[in-house]
């Protein structure tokens, strides 16, 4: 199967994804909800290119460099924005992107 050389990137993109979520509900209960705006958007978005991105890695899609390239974009403003953040999950989710947009990289070059 295809998908089985992937099988480090899809691991990566599912723990970002599900990084991203944590953060995304966690910045939903925080007091200054204004403050945290761009965080839960691009959490939002993050993790739903990281997702859509495993499952095309696993359906053998022709377009791997393209997603690879959104991915590396979504997860790099996304972990930007969680960086900012004093929260735990805020930082957790920074980690996760930095290291998914990492991993995708090797796939561009």
């Amino acid at each position: 199967m295809s998908h089985e050389k992937y099988s480090k990137v899809i691991e990566v993109l599912h723990e970002c994804m599900e990084a991203c979520n944590h953060c995304y509900s966690s910045c939903l209960k925080e007091d200054d909800l204004a403050h945290m705006r761009d965080c839960v958007r691009l959490d939002r978005e993050c993790a739903d290119i990281c997702a859509n991105f495993e499952q095309a890695l696993t359906q053998g899609t022709d377009f791997v460099k393209e997603y690879a390239q959104l991915c590396v974009a979504a997860c790099r403003a996304c972990g930007d924005e969680c960086a900012k953040h004093d929260h735990d999950h805020c930082q957790k989710c920074a980690d996760a992107c930095k290291k998914c947009a990492d991993e995708c990289e090797k796939l561009i070059a």
